[in-house]
């Protein structure tokens, strides 16, 4: 794939969620969010499981993309054909798995990840942490956005990751990057749907261009 499914990815963490991640979903994809990776590695085994299968219900019915975090094979089951993965090798596998038409992500945290990840055929990154992040604490300091702008130029689709709220969203997709991801600034919002509405009004006149760049 050379197009990622929407300017915005919504990440989900029930530790930090007002309410529980169904609800929360079902209400960002009705205010237009079209990109779910579902994460919460932490859960039991069967728990998570049984979440995945449930969410995935709920995604493909609003005809967006749920991405499930680190477990190819779940992605499989779930069969949402989409992945997020931290380790590199895992890349492959998970093509294999997934087939042709599958979207195979990476969690870059430097240039030279993105350059690695577009080396071995990864669909997209989450570069991170580029703003201060509560959430990103292990990662080091914030990458700013001379690290987007850098990145943009290797030839994937970037995502943003880490500290992005209502109120960089617009400046992260102007110095470059294709979509912007968020994970606290909706899961513990009062009305994740505002503030998906809104950066989807955000990001909604740079999309073209990002996704132009890497269809070409």
């Amino acid at each position: 794939m050379n197009r990622i499914p929407s300017p915005l990815l919504v990440i989900t963490d029930r530790h930090q969620a007002r309410r529980p991640l169904e609800e929360i979903v079902a209400e960002v994809l009705a205010a237009g969010a079209r990109w779910i990776w579902f994460r919460d590695r932490d859960l039991e085994i069967t728990e998570r499981r049984q979440l995945a299968m449930r969410l995935s219900k709920l995604v493909q019915a609003a005809g967006a993309c749920l991405s499930i975090g680190s477990d190819v094979e779940l992605a499989a089951e779930a069969e949402t054909n989409a992945v997020h993965v931290r380790d590199i090798a895992a890349i492959a596998e998970a093509h294999r798995r997934l087939g042709p038409a599958s979207l195979i992500g990476l969690s870059a945290h430097s240039i030279a990840d993105v350059e690695s990840a577009h080396a071995v055929g990864a669909d997209y990154v989450t570069l991170s942490p580029v703003y201060q992040s509560a959430s990103k604490p292990d990662y080091g300091p914030p990458l700013g956005l001379d690290t987007i702008q850098r990145a943009a130029q290797i030839g994937i689709p970037v995502v943003a990751l880490g500290g992005i709220t209502t109120n960089n969203a617009a400046a992260t997709m102007n110095a470059g990057a294709a979509g912007v991801a968020v994970m606290g600034s909706v899961m513990a919002a009062e009305k994740p749907t505002a503030v998906v509405d809104e950066i989807l009004q955000l990001t909604a006149g740079r999309v073209l261009a990002s996704a132009d760049r890497y269809s070409r």
